[in-house]
């Protein structure tokens, strides 16, 4: 007997509703009419007339129409069972049409058991090579595989510019009980955009698929098919070095961009420049600069281009405003190849509410929490990731991964991480719900961000990441196995809001506010700290960093060259956002580039070019770099100050033979004959001074060497007397 088909069967193809097409659709074996045969059905809507091609055997048999929905049957004497033998499908549209296509019913699953097995648990760390649209070659036959997570979803169809956004003639099938929908579409390739049509229990709604590869430019919200493994790299030497260096004993000097604003492009859509463009002009600007690495705000697609990137949607898409997925792993291979590092921004602590995004994805708060208190932001608008959710974890730590796998990004910094970690962030009393114990922390946060630095620190030795984490939580870049959050650098918040507040004043007041500048040096040493002066303290109202700096005209900008030769000089690895390295005026606006103009001015060149300078003499200097996170590094000769507002300090290397004297002078108040202890007795020179005429400054020099005095002060045996700078940093280097 034949296999008959189901009204259940047939109505729940027609409505979208089927977990399981291939119960009715595609070949199955039958008894017919005492041998054995094969029933190859298809449900073609919008076809008048139907065939099955084999040519092998040199056949085009006509097809019945069995439902007037358009379901199709043929009864072929040839045994299909060996999914190698393939057939081809044939029809016929109203207006007369001919098209051949292989049948998506009659490939078999690519899920292995142990695939399943390893996504059940949320161990799949490649999730993101099995999920979403891959291109492949199943039994000799060209096509792309889709794949996507909605458990609760009554039914999925793939939709396309290949079938003409038709959800009737690509359903799904799910594979129970993991909650996976997937399908073969033959005969498609890359650059076809597509998204998931979901059954919901109330509703039918498009979705981009979570793990996409790429996407339409906004506001278009398709995702595009993409084949991530046509780029031949070229960055094995860096890569190679990567691991074997320890990154945190290198000299770390990051320029922070935000890729749409950096430079505009003249005719171009939104102004925005391609990976491929930007890549040559910012590996320039950073040898000129002499920057270490690049740091991108967040460059997977989101919809809203006012959110900066931080209301992700794409996960795994790359943002098509500047281009392909290609383009950015030539983006990426150039900088390497050019001797720059990229890290970038990545955002597991909230997605948007945009329809087409994750929210509510098979009808079910999937993603997110259910429960507002826990699963929504007060403050941005958008949704909170279900940490401890297996599904959930196995997405974020696999989209992770996938930067530095298939982009070999060096670095990933992490957003709002103390959001994350609390659960009355940003809450009243009555908004949150406290863990198993009652506290405050969230404990699933806390697992998935361990497990995250430890996946990747293991399986991509050398590369780094980086929480922007505002709160006084202990051990963020202290390892997991003594009880630390993994991470390998923490941002330093402490020390910008101390120091900005403290520039912000007048001089004439800052002797009262001594300790807020000497306060950050109790604490150094307790993370692996990096510097930011970020795109967050130039936007909102606060102004820009130059304007921020009081005084008249003169006094701006030599506080400004004070405050990054201090944060040059000072233990941490360094970041600081486009534009404050040219003094810009205007607060950062991202619809607008940097005011590249100002550089007509010397003042705004001099800052410039001490930016450069600074960074040649960073990367020069192990002192300022070798010994960043421990106490021996480090070594206060004055400190206690407060009159003259004077700072004075010793930078130390691993040879402790390798040391620089550091003196910043806070006030417009030349400093004559001001004496300071010196470790080693003899002869220091000048290697720095902020005050340089070179950068605008007045020009207030020691020129000459400056030999030490048997005069004991400060606890040092030797001394010396220097003229301090007004509003200046003075870097001495004993000779040798």
């Amino acid at each position: 007997m034949r296999t008959s088909v189901t009204l259940d069967n047939v109505g729940g193809l027609i409505e979208g509703r089927s977990e399981n097409p291939n119960d009715t659709l595609g070949p199955h074996t039958i008894n017919h009419q005492g041998r054995k045969a094969t029933a190859i059905r298809a449900y073609l809507p919008n076809s008048q007339q139907a065939w099955v091609l084999h040519s092998s055997h040199k056949t085009k048999q006509p097809m019945r129409k069995i439902h007037p929905e358009g379901l199709f049957e043929a009864i072929c004497p040839f045994d299909f069972s060996d999914t190698s033998e393939q057939y081809q499908l044939q029809m016929s549209d109203d207006n007369g049409q001919i098209t051949t296509m292989h049948d998506p019913y009659a490939f078999p699953t690519i899920f292995s058991d142990y695939d399943l097995h390893l996504l059940g648990e949320g161990t799949h760390w490649k999730s993101y090579d099995k999920l979403g649209a891959h291109v492949r070659t199943v039994n000799g036959v060209k096509g792309v595989h889709f794949a996507v997570w909605a458990p609760n979803a009554l039914g999925i169809s793939i939709v396309g510019e290949f079938n003409h956004w038709d959800g009737r003639t690509h359903q799904m099938r799910k594979l129970i009980p993991s909650g996976i929908w997937e399908l073969f579409v033959p005969d498609i390739e890359a650059g076809c955009q597509y998204k998931f049509r979901v059954t919901q229990h109330d509703r039918t709604v498009d979705k981009c698929d979570p793990y996409g590869f790429s996407a339409e430019v906004p506001p278009r919200t398709a995702s595009v098919v993409a084949d991530l493994d046509q780029h031949e790299w070229n960055d094995g030497l860096w890569m190679d070095q990567r691991e074997q260096n320890n990154q945190l004993e290198q000299p770390i000097s990051v320029y922070e961009v935000h890729l749409g604003s950096w430079k505009k492009k003249e005719g171009a859509v939104n102004g925005w420049h391609n990976y491929r463009e930007l890549a040559h002009m910012l590996v320039d600007y950073c040898h000129k600069m002499n920057y270490t690495h690049l740091e991108l705000m967040p460059i997977s697609e989101h919809p809203f281009s006012g959110s900066w990137g931080y209301q992700t949607v794409g996960y795994f898409s790359v943002t098509s405003r500047h281009g392909t997925p290609e383009d950015f792993m030539y983006f990426v291979d150039y900088c390497h190849q050019s001797g720059i590092g990229v890290f970038i921004d990545w955002v597991p602590a909230h997605f948007p509410k945009d329809d087409h995004g994750l929210r509510m994805f098979d009808g079910t708060h999937l993603y997110e929490h259910q429960d507002p208190r826990m699963g929504e932001h007060p403050d941005w608008g958008t949704l909170i990731f279900n940490y401890g959710r297996t599904e959930v974890r196995n997405f974020l730590i696999s989209n992770a991964l996938f930067w530095l796998d298939k982009y070999h990004i060096d670095g990933l910094r992490v957003d709002a991480v103390a959001s994350m970690l609390y659960l009355d962030y940003s809450r009243e009393h009555d908004e949150w719900i406290p863990n198993e114990h009652g506290g405050r922390e969230n404990l699933d946060a806390v697992s998935l961000l361990k497990d995250f630095n430890e996946q990747a620190h293991v399986q991509y030795p050398g590369v780094l990441t980086i929480a922007e984490e505002s709160t006084s939580w202990e051990g963020v870049s202290h390892p997991t196995y003594s009880g630390g959050l993994g991470f390998s650098l923490k941002w330093n918040m402490g020390w910008m809001n101390d120091t900005l507040s403290y520039m912000r004043k007048e001089p004439i007041y800052r002797q009262h506010h001594h300790g807020e500048l000497t306060f950050s040096l109790i604490y150094a040493f307790t993370e692996n700290f990096s510097l930011p002066l970020s795109h967050d303290e130039v936007v909102h109202g606060k102004g820009s960093l130059i304007t921020q700096m009081p005084g008249d005209h003169w006094q701006k900008f030599a506080n400004l060259r004070l405050l990054y030769s201090y944060m040059w000089t000072h233990p941490g690895k360094k970041l600081l956002f486009m534009g404050c390295e040219i003094a810009q005026w205007k607060e950062w606006n991202h619809d607008a580039e940097i005011q590249w103009e100002l550089l007509e001015w010397d003042t705004h060149q001099g800052i410039q070019q001490m930016v450069s300078d600074l960074n040649a003499m960073y990367r020069h200097e192990r002192s300022l770099y070798e010994v960043d996170f421990e106490s021996h590094g480090f070594e206060w000769i004055v400190c206690d100050d407060w009159q003259n507002s004077v700072l004075v300090y010793i930078r130390k290397a691993k040879d402790p033979k390798d040391f620089l004297v550091v003196c910043c002078n806070m006030t417009p108040v030349v400093r004559d004959d001001y004496r300071i202890g010196v470790p080693n007795e003899g002869s220091y020179h000048e290697i720095f001074n902020s005050d340089n005429a070179r950068y605008c400054g007045s020009n207030v020099l020691n020129e000459d060497d400056l030999h030490t005095e048997h005069h004991a002060t400060h606890g040092q045996s030797h001394s010396l007397r220097l003229t301090l700078p007004p509003l200046s940093t003075v870097v001495l280097k004993p000779n040798s």
